[in-house]
């Protein structure tokens, strides 16, 4: 095994008792609340959360909501139903459509993919946001581009001006906000409080939204890589689908993998060099480690830079002057 595999191992059964008790501690100690609210959407990082949230907390002090809109795949509810199921816990589904309509979300996001693509029909074509190809395999610019894709006909592939790119994410960043305010609805009336299930790659690169994923009363996987989730998930009996399931946005209705809409490296290998930056090694000692060349290694380290960098603004707290 690899010095970094070897480092990225984490002692799964003392990680997971010391979250719960973190978790036990703040919720029922530090903000007096009864018990955890999760948005569950079928995902790794919503599931194990979810878990965690069980053994701190107890199932009958767990609400579990699935927030699924038009464009959300089927597979979202269907697994967060299994995953509830088999930790004993009843699936709240509401249903966030109705609401997004009535914002105007759908309309502001036909109108700006329609500045790419003018013939878009919403009923019947589906579109994706798509960055490069693997960085590992070719040096390019973190420049978005809008997938469009139409029964019976080729896939479309058109990069994003600045105007379209804007407003495409400010109209999906309202699902995120809308699915957070549902949370709060539902952790008010049972004073518990929300529990955030982002991890340290989303949280650190800046792959969530501010004041919607990224607006929780507590984030117990933060500090967690990626494939550190996963050995978590496995201790904790999170159902084989789910652990098997590729990671997803679950924000456009053609489906993105998280790796091509955002951080165009598998994790295995992704959070294994960024790990080796954080032990200190150069590229060249990470490039040896994997198997990699110095090129690979050098151009992930500057894209992991880069987004932690054009992204500070979401982790920065709201600012006050001093009076």
């Amino acid at each position: 095994m690899s010095i970094l595999s070897s480092a990225m191992q984490v002692p799964v059964e003392e990680e997971v008792a010391r979250i719960t008790e973190w978790l036990k501690n703040y919720v029922f100690h530090e903000f007096k609340r009864r018990g955890g609210v999760i948005g569950v959407s079928g995902g790794i990082d919503s599931s194990v959360v979810f878990a965690l949230a069980v053994r701190a907390f107890g199932k009958d002090k767990v609400v579990a909501i699935s927030l699924p809109e038009k464009d959300s795949s089927p597979d979202s509810k269907n697994l967060a139903h299994e995953l509830t199921s088999h930790f004993g816990v009843n699936l709240t589904v509401h249903e966030i459509a109705p609401a997004l309509s009535g914002i105007g979300c759908y309309d502001a996001l036909n109108e700006s993919i329609k500045e790419t693509y003018p013939d878009y029909d919403p009923n019947q074509d589906k579109v994706k946001l798509v960055l490069p190809d693997n960085l590992l395999d070719k040096p390019s610019l973190n420049v978005f581009s809008l997938v469009l894709m139409r029964k019976g006909q080729p896939e479309q592939r058109k990069i994003l001006s600045p105007r379209a790119y804007l407003g495409i994410v400010a109209a999906s960043n309202m699902k995120q906000r809308t699915r957070m305010l549902t949370l709060y609805f539902h952790a008010e009336k049972h004073n518990y409080a929300v529990i955030g299930t982002a991890n340290k790659n989303e949280h650190d690169q800046g792959f969530f939204v501010k004041y919607g994923d990224g607006g929780a009363d507590l984030q117990p996987i933060r500090h967690l890589y990626k494939t550190q989730v996963y050995q978590l998930a496995s201790y904790l009996g999170v159902p084989q689908e789910i652990i098997q399931r590729t990671p997803t946005t679950d924000t456009y209705s053609a489906g993105s993998t998280q790796e091509e809409f955002y951080f165009r490296v598998p994790f295995e290998l992704l959070d294994k060099i960024w790990l080796g930056v954080e032990m200190g090694m150069s590229s060249a000692e990470i490039a040896t480690d994997l198997s990699l060349t110095e090129d690979q290694v050098a151009r992930v380290v500057a894209d992991l830079a880069q987004k932690k960098r054009t992204t500070e603004y979401l982790r920065a707290l709201p600012l006050a002057l001093n009076s």
